[in-house]
């Protein structure tokens, strides 16, 4: 790892062309039980799950652990029947009636000090945690320094696109598992796993191919981000 942070890897689904949703930016629910079943067993190997703003209003939920064997062996190894969940935002603008909020997990917000304010003194949220750099804008590195104190040593990243380019920009990803989904979504508004000012080629982050795997019509593609 680059500096003292949890180990962090990014698993997204997204159609054959590189669309992680449609052009209405529908949530996407696209991928199968195989995938929805390789995603529960990510997030039952973690200490905490990230995501973003977008992710969450366009879902409403996060993915829990249900599967009796994953619940049986987060017990057996010391650890909550749940990881954290982490909404990385911003504003913090979303609305506490989501049924995300009724989910039994702990839940974290990680934010600026704007952002913080409408949620300070409530109930929703376990921790408030804010990170903020001297120009108010969140201060991700950092953040994950802080959660690599908290013994949160396994991050898994859910999405969507702005946050992950970020924290490619940032150098704060270690490896990816990219889903590849038998349909084409186009549309040059879709958004892709990595958005952002993107990268030049001769300057683009290197990857490691680690794992293929194919499932019926899908495709499993698991990366290690190459350092050097």
């Amino acid at each position: 790892m680059a500096q003292h942070r949890p180990h962090t890897t990014v698993v997204l689904a997204m159609s054959a062309d590189g669309k992680i949703a449609d052009f209405r930016r529908s949530p996407a629910r696209f991928g199968s039980g195989a995938d929805q079943s390789h995603l529960e067993k990510q997030i039952a190997a973690s200490d905490a799950v990230l995501f973003g703003a977008g992710t969450l209003r366009a879902y409403g939920t996060t993915l829990t652990v249900s599967h009796p064997t994953l619940l049986q062996h987060r017990i057996k190894e010391g650890k909550t029947p749940q990881p954290v969940h982490i909404v990385i935002t911003q504003s913090a603008d979303f609305n506490p009636e989501i049924k995300f909020f009724k989910q039994p997990i702990p839940r974290w917000l990680l934010t600026t000090t704007a952002g913080a304010t409408a949620w300070q003194g409530r109930s929703e949220f376990e921790q408030i945690l804010v990170f903020e750099t001297s120009t108010g804008t969140l201060d991700t590195t950092a953040a994950l320094q802080y959660l690599a104190y908290l013994h949160i040593t396994r991050l898994v990243v859910l999405g969507g696109g702005q946050l992950v380019a970020s924290m490619v920009h940032s150098d704060l990803i270690d490896e990816l598992w990219l889903t590849i989904c038998p349909l084409i979504l186009g549309g040059i508004t879709a958004p892709t796993p990595v958005e952002g000012q993107g990268f030049l080629a001769n300057l683009a982050p290197r990857l490691k191919l680690l794992e293929v795997e194919q499932v019926e019509q899908e495709v499993f593609l698991h990366y290690q981000v190459q350092r050097h």
